[in-house]
């Protein structure tokens, strides 16, 4: 039995090394690939939200994945989750959003759940996944979503310190509000790694490190 391959489609280049760490540490090293198509999440951006033809271009990239023999693909942005949704329902092997493990894990946390974002784009379609999985687990969740606005456009313009300190500071803010708090983009996640224990009054969750364990257990 060959080794399973896992297929990446990333929308942001970053995230190359944190999910190759992530396949070294939970994957046993299995065989994995990446596609990078940064101008989808630019055109997410620019038009505020998914329109149609970038959605027509997620689900050809998750095509192209299987194509090239992936067996199990991973899209690792939120922003562009519906079209992953439609993307699955097309494929022939398991098409996994990289935020539902996550979604999941929160729901069995509490009912009070706090989502919070840089992006707008990021926080509607994370915000929705969080409420439809809690349905799902016939669990009626309040869901508190936060911008940290303005958090997005200092990291872009390489004040990655400005934009730890407003997330850090919004995180803060929240945990006061609810039980457990989901962060709606990965790229938040260091901030977290930042915070000392007393600081984390409750548990924030980061969808790569979860959503790759989830797979190691589903797939390989």
């Amino acid at each position: 039995m060959s080794a399973k391959v896992l297929g990446f489609v990333h929308t942001s280049a970053t995230l190359v090394p944190l999910f190759q760490q992530l396949s070294n540490e939970f994957l046993n090293g299995a065989e994995t690939f990446n596609i990078v198509d940064d101008s989808l999440i630019k055109d997410v951006i620019k038009k505020g939200k998914l329109m149609p033809n970038t959605a027509a271009r997620v689900v050809s990239h998750v095509q192209a994945a299987e194509a090239a023999g992936a067996d199990v693909i991973l899209v690792t942005c939120s922003s562009i989750g519906v079209a992953i949704e439609t993307a699955a329902t097309l494929a022939t092997v398991p098409v996994i959003r990289v935020d539902q493990a996550m979604a999941d894990e929160a729901v069995q946390i509490s009912n009070k759940i706090g989502v919070i974002a840089t992006l707008p784009t990021t926080l509607e379609p994370t915000s929705d996944l969080v409420r439809r999985r809690a349905e799902l687990a016939g669990k009626n969740a309040t869901i508190t979503s936060k911008l940290c606005e303005g958090a997005f456009e200092a990291l872009m313009s390489g004040e990655a310190a400005k934009h730890d300190e407003m997330v850090a500071k919004a995180l803060k803010e929240l945990m006061k509000e609810v039980d457990v708090i989901v962060l709606a983009q990965a790229s938040m996640a260091r901030v977290v790694d930042g915070l000392s224990a007393e600081e984390k009054l409750i548990p924030i969750l980061a969808s790569p490190a979860i959503a790759m364990k989830k797979l190691a257990e589903l797939y390989f």
